[in-house]
Formats: structure tokens, C-alpha cells, sequence
């Protein structure tokens, strides 16, 4: 098929460009500087620039690609344009991903609309984010938290935004869990060695996980499915902080992370970090497996922290 892929260059785009490719997929990728077109054609695609955030740019760059499926894979949150990560002001931090999450997914959904084009993949979120009652881990049919009264509560409601219209267009949404392999947890990485990513109260929050090779591959899967609803990708093993957490900095070789209670950490990084180690519930992966077949390389953030890390 002819896919286009908007952000072609981000994390994950990066990896699932390649993958398009090497399954026969004839792939136009969009950058939003020129600079990166070099990189989108070492990928083995097409690149053209374009501004996620402006309809026409849009438009022009859908229209030329003439494609058979649109994924989009925008998002804002990388150092150079979201600055330092900061859960404390996530709203802040997120402000031009929750922008393509929004204006962004609207943009591309008429551009499908206007070119004929019926595929449609979106990016979206699940992670630690579900609804905080009953248990740990949650299914596509169980809510996502809103967060209100937090900072990330515009973050979720551009997630839900996007799985809104999406999912209303006959698209499909692919959950990505928290993202780690090359380019995506460097950061994190880091403030283990450092010791400035503590444990918060008891690490009793679960968070599910995911290698950005496997949420490629399952980008991919829906594509060739032309899948419909919303899909968790995320590993097999769901768990709390207090088990990812020291595991990743002892794949680290770092010092185990040190503990904090709740009110030192709300003061110091906000009610976000404070939920999603204390309150976080993560989610089941059985219907993208069933429904795609879809098979993970890291079926565990305990391989796949050892294989990111070394």
C-alpha cells in the first residue's frame, strides 16, 4: 500500500518507517525541518516537510502523497520541542502535542476525508493513565482516567480527542504504553544514574510498558488490518514502581532509586508523579494480540530494559 506516515521522524516513526518498508509498503514520511529529510530517506521512504499545525500544509502534503492509509505518529514532547520533560507543569510540557493531538488529528482526518482516503492510525496513550478504581489493570472497555484538577488533565482530554473522532472517522488507535528503546527513555535513563528518579510512597501504581519496535509493529498490524476501535499496546507485564523501577536502575548499573514520601514529592514534582507511582492502574494487551496477531519481540520490560540499557 501506499502509507503516510506524519512524523515520520519522532521516536516512533522511526522505527515503524522501516518496518512499512521492509513488509513492501511504498512509504511517504513528513519531517517538520528540512534537515531530517536525509533521515526519512535513509528510512527507505519518500520525505516532504510539513507543519502538522497548519491545514494547508496538510492538505498539500496528503494530496501529493495520493496515499491508501494515513498513521499519525505527531507528537511534540522530545527536548527540541517541548523542552525538558516536567511533569509538574505537564500541561505546559505537552502544550503542542496536546495541539497535535487536537487541531493536528482534525487536520489529517479531512485531508483522509477530502483525498479518499478511509485508513486511518492514530497514535494515543495508555500507560498508567486508567481509570483509578477497581483493579490494576484495565481492558480497552474500562475508562481513562481525566485527571481532572491535575496538570495532565488537558493531556487526556486531547488523548480522548483523538480516539473520539478517530475512532468516529473508522479508524483505529493504537494505546501506546510508556515507550523505551533508542531515543525514547535516554532521558529517563539519566536521572536514574543520577538518582533524581525516586520512588514515591510505596511504588504501589502500576504502569505498562512497551519497546518503540513493538509499537511499531503494531502500527503496522493495523494498518495491514485495516482495524477499527481502539487497541493497548503494551507489554505482557503490567506492574508496579516499586518493581520496574530499581530493576531499571540496577539494568542501569546505578544505585537503587531512593525513596520519598507523597508530600515531599507533590511539593517537588506534582499530584501527576505522586498518581501515576502511588495510584497508577496499567492495561492488558489480549485484544491487540487476538485481533492483530500480534506478536511482541519484549514481551517484558525485564528483557526489554536489559536490551535498551546496555
Amino acid at each position: 500500500m501506499r502509507v503516510f506516515v506524519a512524523g515520520g521522524t519522532g521516536v516512533v516513526g522511526r522505527q515503524l518507517v522501516p518496518q512499512l518498508v521492509a513488509r513492501g509498503h511504498q512509504v511517504t514520511a513528513t519531517t517538520t525541518s528540512a534537515a531530517k529529510l536525509g533521515v526519512v530517506q535513509r528510512l527507505g521512504a519518500t520525505g516532504v516537510v510539513m507543519d502538522g499545525l497548519d491545514a494547508t500544509s496538510v492538505g498539500e502534503a496528503v494530496a501529493k502523497a495520493q496515499p491508501e492509509a494515513i498513521v499519525h505518529q505527531m507528537t511534540g514532547i522530545s527536548m527540541a520541542h517541548g523542552g525538558k520533560a516536567d511533569l509538574k507543569h505537564m500541561d505546559r510540557w505537552f502544550a503542542t502535542t496536546n495541539r497535535l493531538r487536537t487541531e493536528g488529528t482534525d487536520y489529517l482526518l479531512a485531508a483522509a476525508e477530502a483525498t479518499g482516503v478511509s485508513q486511518f492510525v492514530a497514535q494515543g496513550y495508555a500507560a498508567w493513565n486508567g481509570i483509578r478504581e477497581g483493579g490494576w489493570v484495565k481492558s480497552e472497555d474500562d475508562p481513562l482516567d481525566p485527571l481532572t484538577g491535575t496538570s495532565a488533565q488537558p493531556v487526556m482530554a486531547a488523548i480522548s480527542h483523538v480516539e473520539d473522532v478517530v475512532v468516529k472517522a473508522g479508524g483505529a488507535v493504537v494505546r501506546y504504553g510508556g515507550l523505551y528503546g533508542p531515543g525514547a527513555t535516554d532521558d529517563q535513563v539519566e536521572l536514574v544514574r543520577k538518582r533524581q528518579f525516586p520512588l514515591v510512597g510505596d511504588g504501589a501504581g502500576y504502569s505498562s510498558w512497551i519497546h518503540v519496535d513493538d509499537a511499531a509493529s503494531a502500527a503496522v498490524l493495523a494498518v495491514e488490518h485495516d482495524a477499527t476501535g481502539v487497541f493497548n499496546i503494551v507489554d505482557d507485564e503490567p506492574a508496579p514502581a516499586s518493581q520496574w523501577l530499581p530493576y531499571l536502575a540496577a539494568c542501569a548499573v546505578a544505585k537503587p532509586p531512593m525513596h520519598v514520601p507523597k508530600w515531599l514529592a507533590r511539593l517537588i514534582a506534582g499530584d501527576v508523579a505522586v498518581i501515576m507511582m502511588t495510584e497508577g492502574r496499567g492495561f492488558s494487551n489480549a485484544k491487540a494480540k487476538r485481533d492483530l496477531g500480534w506478536q511482541l519481540r519484549y514481551p517484558s520490560w525485564r528483557e526489554g530494559f536489559k536490551a535498551a540499557v546496555a
